[in-house]
């Protein structure tokens, strides 16, 4: 398995050029200065992220979300939050907060609720660094969705931190913040055959 780790061979500030120049099958991202690099999300991992992204889009659709007030939610949106190059999951914005979708192929208005779903390669670079990136961009939530423990935690920011809101796992229904009038039925993330 590749890890996820930085390419601090650099010697230097990486820069948005080093993101350009790396291979089709890799993603970057800019964190404090060094290139992250990992390959594209594993099956399990690109499947609980796309699940969720239909049962945010089913559920929003089912709650007055009426295209104009509601939310733009997207996959793996590149987002440069200052010298920040980040690259989540999932991201959402409050259509007040992006009435318009930018022309350039990244977003710089920080998004109000980001997903990351972790995997072993990648669960410390979100923890311990893409977690503080967010909160200093003024992200408003975090979910960490983790396939493989079944689980889901919901992190609202509090100051330049997080608290945790609530966790949950296994086959849940989550009504969790932003998205409290929902319920994310998890079991459809995890892709166990179980009923």
């Amino acid at each position: 398995m590749l890890s996820h780790m930085p390419r601090t061979a650099l010697g230097r500030t990486a820069t948005y050029a080093d993101i350009l120049a790396l291979p089709d099958h890799l993603v970057g991202e800019i964190v404090d200065d060094d290139l992250w690099t990992a390959p594209r999300p594993a099956p399990r991992h690109a499947w609980a992220a796309g699940q969720l992204m239909v049962e945010l889009g089913t559920g929003l659709r089912g709650h007055g979300d009426d295209g104009r007030d509601g939310w733009r939610i997207l996959p793996e949106p590149e987002l440069h939050l200052g010298r920040q190059v980040v690259v989540p999951d999932l991201a959402g914005w409050k259509r007040a907060h992006l009435p318009r979708l930018p022309d350039a192929a990244y977003f710089e208005a920080p998004p109000d609720w980001v997903c990351e779903v972790l995997s072993p390669s990648t669960e410390r670079l979100d923890r311990d660094k893409k977690l503080g990136v967010y909160a200093a961009a003024g992200v408003g939530h975090v979910w960490l969705i983790d396939p493989l423990a079944q689980s889901m935690e919901v992190l609202r920011r509090s100051g330049a931190g997080w608290t945790v809101v609530a966790t949950h796992v296994g086959h849940d229904v989550a009504c969790a913040e932003p998205f409290d009038q929902l319920g994310v039925h998890l079991a459809l993330l995890w892709d166990d055959d179980e009923p």
